[in-house]
């Protein structure tokens, strides 16, 4: 399935670079159908190359339409590396647990001699929150981040 595919990239992904925990990975989608507004971004680490989609009426539309944008960017390493949703209706709650967090954003940081280079990404429900929680976790690896994309649905 292409879902686990993605995650299993991704797991891959951060145990190289010694980040996260397995409990920080996006959770697989849930059986039944998620509402929202989706949006996704995806990362390749080893050349430094990303790609972003918003507007998908389904979280997986998203995750695929990222990735593809980042493998046509010239990733070859792509993954996933944030998923995100906002309300379609004020009181649309479908009870899966996945948030509305309407922004997400990815940082890059400057490419050390002979390591990989840092990165994260985080959701929130502004953009300055995503961006500031994002450059929090890309500069945790003592490297200097920036901002290399943001996405609000």
């Amino acid at each position: 399935m292409r879902v686990n595919s993605a995650i299993a990239a991704i797991g891959m992904l951060l145990a190289c670079a010694g980040r996260l925990a397995a409990a920080d990975l996006p959770a697989p989608p849930p059986a039944e159908e998620e509402r929202g507004i989706w949006a996704a971004i995806a990362y390749s680490n080893p050349d430094r190359k990303h790609g972003f989609f918003w507007g998908a009426d389904k979280r997986q539309e998203a995750m695929d339409i990222a990735l593809k944008h980042c493998q046509n960017a010239g990733g070859d390493s792509c993954a996933v590396v944030s998923v995100f949703r906002n309300h379609r209706h004020w009181d649309d709650d479908d009870n899966t647990g996945f948030p509305y967090n309407h922004c997400g954003a990815l940082a890059v940081g400057e490419k050390p001699e002979g390591r990989l280079t840092s990165w994260g990404a985080e959701t929130a429900q502004t953009r300055r929150q995503a961006e500031d929680l994002t450059l929090q976790a890309c500069e945790r690896s003592g490297q200097k981040c920036k901002i290399r994309e943001w996405v609000c649905t």
